[in-house]
């Protein structure tokens, strides 16, 4: 692949047609030769593809001076860094020719070889992933990509992530703007004044995250999965704060080079408030399937049995089942759909709740080196039975939420790379206790290992 996707891309920097003989001058027994850019660019190719590297090195130099040719220079410039072991300047300058330029196929290939030689296993799937969508690959390229993608899910035993940062916030309490509501009691209405945790309430929160993922193979096809995560928020004294910590185990099966099936043992903690809020185990059933031209689905059906800190009456099971579809779009972007419905089977049933709903999402990379998303989604929740003190019709909400993110992978700070997220959620409910809106924007710094 390596030298299939070399040559035609030097091939394709040179011109169409054969540029004029460079021009010999000779005065005082000194000679010098003059070359347009085109001749620089085809003569420092022919030396890059013959591997003379230290002779097409002050070429490429020069090249960098000449208009137009920027996309050429970076590529050329990475191809010696990564044959000569510079394996960090590669993929900078890989990057650089991809920047306004992330439909050239070839040089995505030669950055996610670059990052595959690094052990950057994510990043070089990822960049593999993107050039498998390219239609105009030849069979054996494709062939070659899946099974560099198969190689580094193979031997990718582990992953981890972490982030902190703070983040102000318009809805600490995800509660109601409503000073006042109204309580039934047959024929009276008595208005209630809100106070405390009810009302919305601002504040500035510190964030911490942590994600990880061990692997282990166990014998063909069949490996252990070990899944950790938690998050958490601090405001201000104790009352809206917000942790959550989620273990999950269980085995993975290899049912084909595509096709994966995970069944996974699920407990979940999470405290709110400084009291412990709700405690669950269960389980979790995913399959995937990677298809052509770098799309993706899956499938996850969820069960779990939520033991309430706060009331019995939050206690049951939670069923959840979930459908994504991805794909490669713009070259450099992957965008994403996720049907699901779920149900609360709570002991109360005023509690109870049945959601379905939509999320469509588009993420990926853009040039100096930015990371960019957006996303946003709509459900509609029904709830099983009335709360009589406010309505003698069961509740519904209409849910909206969106968010957009940009972060900085280029830029270190003590290893770790500034990030920006904007969140909005709407709950538009038909009891004006639960209805309320929320923004959230947050600043972190994130470290992916």
């Amino acid at each position: 692949m390596r030298r299939q996707a070399i040559g035609l891309l030097l091939a394709g920097a040179a011109l169409s047609t054969a540029p004029a003989a460079a021009q010999e001058n000779c005065a005082n027994g000194v000679c010098s030769i003059q070359l347009t850019p085109a001749q620089l660019l085809q003569r420092a190719s022919a030396l890059v593809a013959q591997r003379r590297f230290d002779e097409a090195r002050p070429m490429v130099a020069a090249l960098a001076q000449a208009p137009g040719l920027a996309m050429e220079t970076h590529f050329l410039s990475g191809y010696i860094a990564v044959e000569t072991g510079d394996l960090d300047g590669a993929i900078t300058q890989f990057r650089a020719a991809l920047d306004g330029h992330p439909e050239q196929t070839r040089i995505r290939l030669e950055l996610a070889r670059a990052m595959m030689l690094k052990g950057k296993d994510g990043g070089a799937d990822y960049n593999f992933r993107l050039a498998e969508q390219d239609g105009n690959l030849p069979p054996e390229i494709l062939a070659t990509i899946r099974a560099s993608r198969g190689l580094l899910r193979d031997r990718r035993t582990w992953h981890a992530s972490t982030s902190f940062g703070f983040a102000p916030d318009t809805n600490i309490t995800n509660g109601t703007s409503a000073e006042t509501i109204d309580l039934t009691f047959g024929d009276q209405v008595i208005p209630l004044t809100l106070s405390g945790n009810a009302r919305a309430r601002s504040g500035i929160g510190q964030t911490a995250g942590l994600s990880a993922g061990w692997r282990k193979p166990l014998s063909s096809g069949v490996s252990l999965l070990l899944d950790v995560d938690g998050q958490g928020v601090n405001y201000s004294g104790t009352s809206a704060d917000d942790y959550t910590a989620q273990l999950a185990a269980g085995p993975e099966f290899k049912l084909s080079e595509s096709t994966t099936l995970s069944a996974q043992a699920i407990g979940s903690q999470r405290w709110y408030g400084g009291q412990r809020a709700a405690t669950q185990f269960g389980g979790r059933f995913t399959a995937q399937r990677a298809l052509d031209g770098g799309q993706r689905v899956g499938l996850t059906f969820d069960a779990r049995h939520t033991n309430s800190g706060f009331s019995s009456d939050y206690d049951g099971w939670s069923l959840g089942a979930y459908a994504t579809y991805e794909r490669v779009v713009a070259h450099s972007f992957v965008a994403s759909a996720n049907l699901f419905a779920r149900t609360d089977r709570l002991r109360a049933a005023y509690d109870a709740s049945s959601e379905y709903g939509l999320n469509l999402g588009v993420g990926g990379e853009l040039p100096h080196g930015i990371n960019a998303g957006l996303s946003g989604g709509v459900s509609r929740a029904s709830f099983d039975a009335p709360l009589l003190a406010f309505s003698a019709d069961p509740r519904g909400d209409w849910r909206f939420n969106a968010r957009a993110y940009l972060g900085l992978r280029s830029l270190r700070v003590f290893g770790f790379s500034p990030s920006v997220t904007y969140n909005f959620s709407r709950d538009a409910s038909s009891l004006q206790l639960y209805d309320s809106k929320r923004s959230r924007l947050a600043f972190n710094l994130a470290h992916y290992f």
